[in-house]
């Protein structure tokens, strides 16, 4: 049993996202562009296995209440993903023109709507019954075990919805 609370635990890495999005853009601001290429590496660890959780586990889970969204909150992560890419390729560089500075915190704030959004579905999950929880908390245990950083998962390991 992994006893992980997977409800707390999804919003915990929403609550750590969210903060890691907005450092990022007080970063991009300060044009601290080293700060804020730190801070997205340690959102591209937290959310690899977070988004693999999502769409393995939780998503099939949450479809019973969502039917055909589903397949929207996968094109959603789509963007996601391409979006983090752009603000790695940005964050690559030493320094940022003010029009690149503002181009990666407009991703980033992007990034936190889908965020916002995404933790809505906390409340549908409370529908499901203690055997699918305990089920989520192990499959979000594992995820995290596993520890495949976002894009490289989105790369070698995710498997894109035909």
């Amino acid at each position: 049993m992994s006893h992980l609370d997977p409800i707390n635990e999804f919003r915990e890495d929403h609550r750590k996202v969210r903060d890691g999005l907005l450092d990022i853009i007080g970063s991009l601001k300060a044009k601290d562009v080293t700060r804020a290429r730190v801070i997205l590496g340690k959102l591209n660890t937290l959310v690899g296995p977070h988004f693999r959780y999502e769409e393995e586990t939780l998503y099939p889970a949450l479809r019973v209440f969502l039917g055909e969204y589903v397949d929207q909150l996968l094109e959603e992560h789509d963007g996601v993903i391409e979006t983090a890419r752009t603000c790695a390729r940005l964050l690559e560089k030493e320094t940022l023109t003010d029009k690149e500075a503002e181009e990666a915190a407009h991703a980033a704030r992007a990034l936190l709507v889908h965020v916002s959004n995404c933790d809505g579905l906390a409340i549908l999950s409370e529908r499901l019954n203690s055997e699918q929880l305990e089920e989520l908390g192990e499959k979000f245990n594992q995820a995290r075990k596993a520890g495949v950083p976002l894009l490289e998962w989105a790369d070698k390991i995710r498997k894109k919805p035909s």
